[in-house]
């Protein structure tokens, strides 16, 4: 069973809603709805009755409920004791994460972490997927978070939380109000995209790849290297982009953002935690267990 998709299924469980699940977390709405099914699926049950506005579980969907609560409650549990156990830490660490990441995850992520291990003191290394995986070789940083496809055979990857990535548009746009756009129209669609050497930007390319098109059919004036600037530039202009969900929470919150739907084409990823081969230094190590148990504790 996918550990995702049953925290999807009880986040979904305790909310009685989609789109508060989906905001928390930081899906969009249809791509919580396919993790349902799949889950469905794999019971070969109906889980959530949505018959009608309100959402509610079946008897199949309570009685699992009862399971995911036990198990990810067993997840929080096993989290506190192992790092009860753990000797007093201190030291300084490095860590090193791709722009997206560094933004808009680790700073509460790291807020937790400090809380756990006050002595230690951290610097964070913000970058592109290519100067982290560099920057890690070249010890710099004791370890890294990225997002991309790329596999640097000297190093070693662990997949860490996922992410969607989501084209989206100024809600005033005017085909951002249709709410969606056939893949075969994408190309006439004036877009924003990350600079050379940005793990989004291979993500989307591998996606687009896989749905038939390249980048170079896209029309792409202009080039960025931040999230944030390419959401302003949007505000202000007839352009989209894409971005990952987590980067424009705000902004669609606010309605100044709108996600457009491209039929055919769905982007997912995942970013990694980055070490060379081996185990990894001490409070690397530290910070690589607490990471990965980080989605339990939520």
């Amino acid at each position: 069973m996918s550990d995702f998709r049953l925290k999807v299924f009880y986040t979904v469980a305790q909310r009685l809603s989609f789109t508060k699940a989906a905001q928390e977390l930081y899906l969009s709405q249809p791509a919580v709805t396919k993790h349902i099914r799949e889950l469905e699926q794999q019971y070969q049950a109906t889980l959530i009755d949505r018959s009608g506005s309100r959402v509610s579980l079946t008897p199949a969907g309570r009685s699992l409920l009862v399971y995911a609560t036990r198990i990810i409650e067993l997840y929080s549990e096993a989290a506190i004791e192992v790092s009860a156990l753990q000797h007093q830490t201190s030291g300084t660490l490095t860590i090193g994460a791709s722009t997206t990441f560094a933004q808009y995850i680790l700073p509460q992520m790291l807020a937790r972490f400090h809380s756990r291990y006050p002595d230690v003191k951290v610097n964070v290394y913000a970058e592109n997927t290519e100067r982290i995986e560099q920057a890690l070789q070249d010890r710099k940083i004791g370890i890294g978070i990225i997002e991309g496809k790329t596999k640097n055979k000297a190093l070693r990857y662990t997949p860490l939380i996922r992410d969607e990535i989501v084209l989206v548009a100024a809600t005033r746009n005017k085909q951002a109000r249709k709410g969606s756009l056939r893949l075969t129209e994408l190309p006439a669609v004036p877009l924003v995209l990350r600079e050379p050497g940005s793990g989004s930007l291979e993500v989307i390319a591998h996606a687009l790849r896989k749905a038939g098109l390249r980048l170079s059919q896209l029309q792409a004036p202009v080039r960025m290297n931040s999230s944030e600037a390419i959401k302003s530039y949007l505000l202000q202009s007839d352009a989209m982009a894409f971005l990952s969900i987590h980067t424009v929470l705000r902004e669609l919150e606010r309605d100044e953002l709108s996600v457009v739907d491209v039929k055919g084409l769905s982007i997912e990823r995942q970013f990694h935690l980055i070490h060379p081969h081996g185990e990894p230094e001490r409070l690397a190590g530290t910070f690589q267990q607490f990471a990965l148990s980080y989605n339990h504790m939520l």
